[in-house]
């Protein structure tokens, strides 16, 4: 479960060529069936997969808590999970969408119909959501090891509470509800930190998991900027220790300014 393997490459860096052991992030595929059926195959670094199969679950709106779950059984080669839920009649949606990004990732969710928008009286500082950014990336090992990953982070007050990195930044958001719905523990009220790009299935995972503040080391998107609108979330991008971007419900953020 390491999520890195050995690799050998020759560097060009100002001297001569030479060899150089070292180590790259693994990729492989995964499929999610529920009930005995296959559901969605995506790409994922093969680390914390029984999360992101229940994590994908509960941000699609199939799961609210483990005890709507029977079993969960992880193949052999670590490339499938199978979900058995207590309600055995539960139908696989129909319709779907293929998103944007690293991992090919899926969402059953109609983002054109309308959901209530998130009620919080969360706050934050700017300081406090830079030094909270920091920590997600001092905290990212994956990436320390091999590059080439993705990071996210589930945060309170001033420390982080659960990480989980992949290839893919909705992989991530997949994971952490995994692990926060494994572990008993709520993700509403939290602030939401991301290495990736805030799109609009960005957003709408993180509407399912109740984060109003969503941070990001980079860009929103149009989309996902309407939707955090609408929704009452305040996204905080390109957030570094000195500078950020507010686009939406700056109040959330200036309120203790």
């Amino acid at each position: 479960m390491s999520g890195v393997k050995p690799v050998k490459y020759v560097s060009l860096n100002g001297r001569a060529p030479h060899t150089v052991e070292g180590a790259i992030i693994e990729e492989t595929h995964v499929c999610i069936s529920v009930n005995g059926e296959e559901w969605a195959t995506f790409m994922a670094t093969p680390r914390h997969l029984d999360k992101l199969a229940l994590g994908f679950l509960a941000n699609e709106g199939v799961i609210d808590s483990m005890a709507d779950v029977r079993h969960v059984h992880l193949s052999k080669n670590s490339s499938c999970v199978d979900v058995w839920l207590r309600d055995m009649n539960f139908e696989k949606p129909r319709r779907f969408i293929i998103t944007a990004g690293c991992g090919g990732g899926i969402t059953f969710d109609d983002l054109s119909q309308a959901h209530e928008p998130l009620y919080s009286d969360l706050t934050a500082t700017p300081q406090q959501l830079a030094a909270l950014m920091r920590q997600a990336l001092l905290g990212a090992d994956l990436y320390r090891e091999a590059r080439g990953v993705h990071t996210a982070a589930l945060a309170e007050d001033n420390r982080i509470l659960l990480q989980m990195e992949d290839i893919g930044r909705h992989n991530c958001l997949d994971k952490l509800r995994g692990a926060a719905l494994l572990d008993g523990a709520p993700t509403e009220n939290r602030i939401l930190l991301s290495s990736g790009r805030i799109s609009s299935e960005m957003i709408n995972k993180a509407r399912r998991m109740g984060t109003p503040i969503v941070c990001s080391r980079t860009s929103p998107t149009s989309l996902s900027v309407a939707l955090a609108e609408a929704w009452n979330m305040s996204i905080v991008a390109y957030l570094r220790q000195d500078r950020m971007r507010i686009y939406t419900h700056p109040e959330r953020i200036l309120e203790k300014q």
